[in-house]
């Protein structure tokens, strides 16, 4: 079409006003965009650097081996949304990270594209490229994560100038988890689940190094010890393949010049 010569079908429409279910038709799955409705209005989701990114990944590697070792909750990661019915608006959000403990009323299913109910955990990667987008995590979200009774919220930050992690406390209000030894922050959602500040803004040691480590040991270990057999099992079933192989192969040759001696 001649019309569409020069137009970007792929602009973003963040700042669009749209009811909820125009929200949930076409926006919640956009292809191109991972939006988030705010009481009315479409809100984009910003890209975190790769330092940011890094972290994260460490993060969730370690909270999988947790959940391995001590499966108590589910988890989601990143454009799983749930509904935000606040006193006075309504927001769909889509934490990059949120656990909801099985024990749960609600828990989410093996076909379920958002959440029907509250999570127990969240986690949010600060995006630092504006104002606006540090706003949306260390105090929209903060204040409507407190709101609907989400326990503890972690915002991680490489930088560590917006690293904090909040629980709940008995008046319902977000207080900051006390560190341990100055650097560990330990879940009270996820029992035995802990990890040292430090550790997500520098080192994020390996799981070989986590599981020599006593603040990691108690989940890190089983896991490894599991990884490195399986590992050791499937070099020797290799091992065997090469050697099956070699027999095969010299097999071949010595039925070759068999033949050609005859």
């Amino acid at each position: 079409d001649p019309g569409f010569i020069g137009k970007d079908l792929h602009l973003s429409e963040d700042g669009k006003a749209v009811t909820e279910s125009e929200y949930w038709a076409d926006y919640y799955e956009h292809p191109d965009f991972s939006y988030e409705w705010n009481n009315g209005y479409l809100e984009e989701l910003p890209v975190s650097d790769y330092d940011n990114q890094d972290m994260y990944a460490w993060f969730v590697k370690t909270a999988e081996v947790y959940l391995e070792y001590r499966p108590v909750a589910k988890r989601t990661i990143m454009d799983f949304g749930f509904r935000l019915a606040l006193p006075r608006e309504t927001k769909v959000r889509k934490p990059d990270m949120a656990f909801v403990l099985k024990s749960g009323s609600v828990v989410p299913e093996g076909k379920d594209r958002s959440f029907s109910g509250t999570f127990d955990l969240c986690v949010e990667l600060i995006s630092d490229a504006t104002e606006k987008d540090i706003s949306r995590d260390t105090k929209e979200k903060k204040k409507e994560y407190e709101a609907v009774g989400i326990r503890e919220y972690f915002i991680l930050d490489s930088s560590g100038a917006h690293m904090a992690f909040y629980r709940r406390n008995r008046k319902g209000q977000y207080a900051k988890i006390r560190r341990i030894n100055g650097d560990i922050i330990r879940s009270q959602v996820l029992p035995g689940f802990q990890f040292r500040i430090s550790d997500l803004k520098h080192r994020r040691p390996s799981l070989k190094e986590m599981a020599e480590d006593e603040v990691y040991q108690e989940f890190v270990l089983p896991y490894y010890r599991k990884e490195s057999e399986r590992a050791e099992k499937a070099e020797k079933l290799l091992a065997l393949e090469r050697k099956a192989k070699e027999q095969e192969r010299r097999a071949k040759e010595q039925e070759k010049q068999r033949a050609d001696e005859a």
